[in-house]
Formats: structure tokens, C-alpha cells, sequence
């Protein structure tokens, strides 16, 4: 990753530095430098010092790159050097198949109808932290994304109210001494990103164990005494995928972590748990899981999700005397509390046992379409805004969309 960050940054500041006062640049180089956190100094260098003219962002579907994967984004972008800028004109995933050629790919690039504008300020105010540019693809996406910038950033520390705070617990390469691959007595769960999904803790088993005794005394240090304090991982908590695509099905994967298990660093995990409640927690994951959360981040991510896209996530901090808080946390409840695991989390949201969780498919659907119509509400968003929403998800099939949308339209 360091690697490819210098690399970003030799072609770009070479290419700069080899132009005279207002000259002017045209380079290809991979979407990182539109939405990478470790190229946000080559964003804010091309936006304070340059002016921006196009970016067009492209995949490699037709391997115009020999020997790089076919989901591999790349962009296009043109500069003027000695200006500032204020916006600029973009495109955003380009279907090589349908503009490839030479000829049609410049007429293509020149069409309006298949540009936006793009406000330089409104970038910073939607990612204040790493002023990454969001692959809108029209002006409605801008609207959209107007709309839900009301909210607060997730990453934003409010006085009065739940925060989230995330980390990498373990680390694969560096931990793996710890890992066993055999459970015995005293051993707990090494949680990786492919044993979680939307709402569900068991997507796959678990390859390895960890002593616990020996974790906690890595995690109290040293110089600390066990007095037996509660740790994060004794809590139920949440996790977030982080190798997620904005070309896969769904791009925002959040699982339900139980009760004494540690993670990989595949999976963001919540901590500092003793400062947001489990029902808290639980309305999070519902959030979190839905399409409009969804869409607002896979305009940002190419390949992987870091703790940062999640932290400028907008996102209503309701608690419990809020509306829809009490019916986001009973639907999301139902959806993870299936196993023995969740019983106490069960009986704190008064559903009594996993037995009353809900595992039968079509009912599991049909809560989590309630959950979508109910969280676009919340957002505001008119029936059109999330009909583009749903119509963003190409590969989710359309009954599902069309559910969603059923439920929104019920809702009131």
C-alpha cells in the first residue's frame, strides 16, 4: 500500500513539477487518486494549486492494462497548472464496452448529458477528513447526497450522544502466533471477514481459536493487573467487511459479533464498547446494512473499506426516545438473534430467547425491506430519490428492490 501510495504521488508531483506556469496536464493513473485516503495530499495539491478540468474513471473490462484484473478502475483527468479549483467537470464508471473505441470514446467524453459538476466545497463538507470525490453519476446522486450531508458524520465526536469508534483487533500476519487451529477448553473464536454478512454472524466457521488468557494480557499490557474488567471483546459488538467493491452486490457488509469473540483485521470491529449501548449497537447495524447507507459509500470506495470511509458515513444518531428508533432495533433484533449465542441480547430487547428471532427466509426478507423503506424515510428521501437508490444495485434481484420500495410506499 506504501508503495503504491509513492508511486501515486512521484507520477503526479513529476507530472506538475514538469509543467510550465499554466500548463497544462493530461494523465491516466488509477481511481485511488480520487478516493484513497493516502492521496488525499495529491487531491488537495490538484485542488488548491491547479484547476481541475475532467475526471473520467473507467474499469479494465475490455484489459486495455494487460496483466491487471478487469475490475480494476482507472482514471482520466486533465489539469491546469497555477489556478484553483472551484469545481469540475466528471464521469464515473465508464463502460469500456460501450465507448472504447477511439472515436466514440472522445465523443463520449464531450457529451454533457453524461457529465456533472462537481463542487470542490461540497466534497470537503461530505469528506472533511480525506476530501475524497464520490463517483456521482448525475445530478440526483447530488441531490441525494445533499440530503443525507444533514445528518452528522459517524466520525464526528457529539457531546450528549452515542459515538462509534472502530479498530483492527488482530492482525493476521503479525498476531499469528496466537492462532490455533483447533478449539479447546479456554480458546475463543477468531472472527474473519468471510464468516459475517448483513445481519448474520455465521456466514462461514471459524479456521482458528485464541487463548483468552493469553489475549487479555496483550490487550491490558504489561504493567496492567487482570482484575477480571470487562473487555470489548466480551460484549456484543458489531464488524465491518473490509474488502468490499462498489461493483459487488452489496458493498457495506455489517455482522453481529457475539459474545467472546475476538476478530481479524478483516473486519473492522466496534470498540471502546462501553460507551454506546446494545440497543444502540443493534439500531447501528440496521443503518448500516441498509441501501441508502450503501449506495452513499460505494460512490466513495474502489476495492477496500477503511475505518475512515465509515467514519464519514452521515448517519441519524437517534437513541431510544427518538422515532423509528425503537422500530429499527425490534426488526434488526429479530434478524440477529437467532442462535443461543444472542440470548441475553434477546432478552434486552424483549424479543425473550433466539428462539424468537426470525430465521425462516421470506419473513427475514420481508424485515429487512420494512427496514430499508423505513431508514429511507428517516433520510427524507422522496419515492424517486430511492428508486435511483435501488436502481444503483444492478446485481440485487428485482424483487428484493422492488420489495424495498413496496415497503417505503406502505410506510406511510
Amino acid at each position: 500500500v506504501t508503495r503504491k501510495i509513492n508511486l501515486y504521488t512521484v507520477f503526479v508531483e513529476q507530472s506538475f513539477n514538469l509543467l510550465q506556469p499554466h500548463g497544462r496536464c493530461g494523465i491516466i493513473i488509477p481511481s485511488g487518486i480520487y478516493t484513497d485516503l493516502g492521496t488525499k495530499q495529491l487531491r488537495e495539491m490538484l485542488f488548491s494549486q491547479t484547476e481541475l478540468g475532467n475526471l473520467f474513471s473507467l474499469s479494465n473490462e475490455r484489459f486495455i492494462f494487460e496483466g491487471v484484473h478487469h475490475a480494476f478502475k482507472f482514471c482520466l483527468l486533465d489539469f491546469d497548472k497555477g489556478s484553483q479549483t472551484s469545481s469540475f467537470k466528471a464521469t464515473f464508471r465508464i463502460n469500456p464496452r460501450e465507448a472504447i473505441r477511439k472515436e466514440e470514446l472522445g465523443e463520449f467524453l464531450h457529451n454533457e448529458s453524461e457529465l456533472v459538476t462537481i463542487d470542490v466545497n461540497f466534497i470537503r463538507q461530505l469528506s472533511p477528513d480525506s476530501i475524497s470525490v464520490m463517483e456521482f453519476k448525475t445530478e440526483l446522486d447530488i441531490q441525494i447526497a445533499q440530503k443525507m450531508i444533514q445528518f452528522p458524520l459517524l466520525g464526528e465526536a457529539i457531546e450528549g450522544t452515542w459515538n462509534l469508534k472502530l479498530s483492527q483487533e488482530l492482525n493476521m500476519t503479525s498476531d499469528s502466533h496466537l492462532f490455533k487451529t483447533e478449539y479447546a477448553k479456554g480458546r475463543l473464536p477468531l472472527y474473519e471477514g468471510k464468516m459475517i454478512h448483513q445481519f448474520t454472524h455465521n456466514y462461514a466457521q471459524p479456521r482458528y481459536w485464541v487463548d483468552e488468557v493469553e489475549r487479555r494480557q496483550a490487550v491490558l499490557g504489561k504493567k496492567s493487573v487482570d482484575n477480571g474488567q470487562i473487555l470489548d471483546y466480551q460484549c456484543y459488538r458489531l464488524g465491518v467487511r473490509s474488502i468490499g467493491r462498489n461493483t459487488d452486490i452489496r458493498t457495506l457488509i455489517v455482522g453481529s459479533i457475539f459474545k467472546n469473540a475476538f476478530c481479524g483485521n478483516s473486519i473492522l470491529v466496534l470498540s471502546e464498547i462501553n460507551k454506546i449501548s446494545d440497543l444502540q449497537v443493534i439500531y447501528l447495524q440496521g443503518i448500516l446494512n441498509s441501501f441508502v447507507v450503501d449506495f452513499a459509500l460505494r460512490q466513495k470506495v474502489s476495492a477496500n473499506i477503511n475505518m475512515f470511509y465509515i467514519y464519514q458515513l452521515p448517519v441519524p444518531r437517534l437513541t431510544e426516545k427518538d422515532p423509528y428508533f425503537k422500530e429499527i432495533v425490534e426488526r434488526t433484533a429479530k434478524l440477529i438473534c437467532t442462535t443461543p449465542e444472542y440470548n441475553d441480547l434477546a432478552k434486552e430487547v424483549g424479543l425473550g430467547s433466539h428462539h424468537n428471532g426470525i430465521t425462516n427466509e421470506t419473513e427475514r426478507a420481508k424485515l429487512r425491506a420494512e427496514l430499508d423503506g423505513m431508514i429511507a424515510h428517516l433520510y427524507g428521501l422522496t419515492e424517486a430519490e430511492f428508486t435511483h437508490i435501488l436502481s444503483t444495485f444492478p446485481i440485487v434481484p428485482n424483487k428484493v428492490k422492488q420489495d424495498a420500495l413496496t415497503a417505503y410506499q406502505e410506510t406511510f
